[in-house]
Formats: structure tokens, sequence, C-alpha cells
């Protein structure tokens, strides 16, 4: 007998084959269309007095500058930290006591832990213990790294303090082109912001009240906006004569 043809096998409908769709050309809600811009950084170093002068400048401080406040303050490292509840009541902006990689956001306030010592990386605060044999210099540690992660977005303020903690952190952020203040002599204790202001690092000398309103001032500067300044204006000519005299000093 003869086997029955079988029928032939349809064949495989051909598919297109498509690669990965391309990511859309603009993002949709509540995704960043690019990466984050910087916003200036202000650190601000402190010791013994500096409490009193922080909050003075706090509270001086609008909420909505857009930059972000990161306090040092030589703290007892015996005893729990009462700064974060008294600032707490100073300002409206959040305060928070700083935790290992921690991320850093523009209108926030962030104090040291106890027996702490601080540095930046990529914009996150992290922690490490502090040194039991080593002089206390977390100031300039803080803003040595500041200086290194933000640039001419790192701004350094040296309130109240003893010793000279901080000057060579505020020399740093000079060299990265960013801006120093240091306390007048509003200072209760004056030794800090002295040693700075006498290495020629500082930009500003004022009270705290002062520097805040300085601060604010900067906040408002298009270039930390990101808005390029509008081209200066052409002198409007009064006469045709002087016109014809602006158009030829133009070619």
């Amino acid at each position: 007998m003869k086997r029955a043809n079988k029928p032939a096998r349809a064949k495989p409908e051909k598919r297109e084959r498509f690669s990965r769709p391309p990511p859309p050309l603009t993002a949709g809600p509540g995704v960043s269309e690019s990466p984050k811009k910087p916003f200036p950084m202000v650190g601000i170093g402190a010791s013994a007095g500096g409490l009193e002068a922080f909050t003075e400048l706090l509270r001086e401080l609008p909420t909505d500058t857009g930059m972000a406040f990161v306090l040092v303050q030589h703290l007892d490292p015996g005893h729990a930290s009462g700064l974060t509840d008294i600032l707490t009541r100073t300002t409206s902006m959040p305060v928070r006591e700083v935790t290992n990689n921690m991320p850093v956001q523009p209108n926030h306030v962030y104090v040291i832990p106890p027996n702490s010592s601080m540095v930046i990386s990529g914009g996150v605060l992290k922690l490490q213990a502090r040194s039991a044999t080593r002089p206390l210099h977390s100031i300039d540690g803080f803003f040595e790294s500041l200086a290194e992660d933000q640039g001419e977005h790192a701004l350094g303020v040296i309130l109240s303090g003893t010793a000279s903690d901080g000057t060579l952190g505020l020399e740093a952020i000079k060299s990265h082109d960013g801006i120093t203040f240091a306390q007048d002599a509003s200072a209760k204790y004056e030794s800090m912001p002295q040693s700075a202001i006498g290495a020629g690092c500082v930009d500003s000398v004022l009270s705290p009240r002062q520097i805040a309103r300085e601060l604010a001032r900067i906040a408002r500067h298009p270039y930390v906006g990101g808005k390029a300044p509008p081209p200066p204006e052409r002198p409007r000519p009064e006469s045709a004569g002087e016109e014809a005299k602006i158009q030829g000093e133009q070619n």
C-alpha cells in the first residue's frame, strides 16, 4: 500500500524581531528628565558659644533658599545631643541628626551626632567614630571633603569657638572657588573665627544675622538658580549720529 502523503507542514509565520524600544524622549510624571542639578551646600563649624550664634543665623534665614545647611558642632562625646530638638524650634526647615549614608537635600538642616566625625561624598553624608587619640579637627575634615565633593557649590561658615579647627577647611573651600564666612567680634569665643581670618581665607567677616542675609542674597543670584543672566542692554542712541558711531564701534 502506498503511504498517504502527509500534508505539508505550514511554515511558521515569519515574525519581525524587534529590539527593545528606545527610552521615551520625554520623561513621564514624577520622573526626572535629567540628573539633579547641584545646589549650594553650606558647612557651618562651631564650638563653644556656637549654638547661640547658629540659632541666631538660622532664625534670620528664609526657609526656601534652595541650600542645604550642615552643622558641625564640637559636642561632648559622652552625652546625647539635644541640638536637633533645639534647632527644630528655631526654624520650620526639617532638622535631621545625621545617620550614616544620609543623602543631602536642599532646604534641610543636618546636625552631626556626638562622638562622630563626618565627611560628604557624592552628596551623601558619611559618619565615622571619632578618634580618641587624634586632635579634634572634625570641622576641618568635613569642610575639606565638602570642598572636594561640591567644588564651587560649597560654602563654609566659622562661628564662635576656641582653638583653630575650621581654618584648614576654609582654605580648602577657597581653593575650590567656594565662598567663606567667619563671625565677627560678636563671637563669644573668637579663637576659631580669628584663626581663619588671620589665615586670609575668609571672604566676609559678619555677624550671624548678616551671614544669613548674605546667604539669602547669594541664593537669589541667577547663576545659583541655574539661570543665565540677561545680556547687557545696548546703549540707546539719542541721535542718528550717535547710532552711526555705535555701529561703527561694533564693526
